[in-house]
């Protein structure tokens, strides 16, 4: 089973900033594009941004200019700078492969709370 270990969220006030951090096995990192997610209370889990095996990068409007993803190919870790937070970032954010549906299975996840 994939290894998927996310870490870093936290209590922030609006307008403070996170680093999260994703240790993905190996036997994925490598060979696929790699996303982050999230999924606020009573909400579907959304796609937030990806950094592709090319260099590329893509966010979703709602987080264009405050987020930003990177990875570390010698860690097989994936990185989700946040900065600018405002309250409806307040979710558990996960990391896995992207597209959403190939996924086989989801870490635990870190949950971010942003108060106002």
């Amino acid at each position: 089973q994939v290894q998927l270990v996310e870490s870093g969220g936290g209590l922030v006030q609006a307008g403070g900033s996170l680093r999260l951090s994703c240790a993905v096995s190996r036997s994925i990192f490598s060979v696929n594009d790699m996303g982050w997610y999230r999924q606020a209370p009573g909400k579907q889990r959304e796609w937030v941004a990806v950094f592709n095996t090319g260099g590329r990068t893509n966010y979703a409007d709602s987080v264009k200019g405050r987020f930003t993803i990177s990875r570390d190919d010698a860690k097989n870790t994936v990185y989700l700078q946040m900065n600018s937070l405002k309250p409806e970032d307040t979710a558990v954010y996960y990391c896995n492969v992207y597209p959403k549906w190939l996924a086989d299975n989801w870490g635990q996840g870190t949950q971010v709370t942003v108060s106002s």
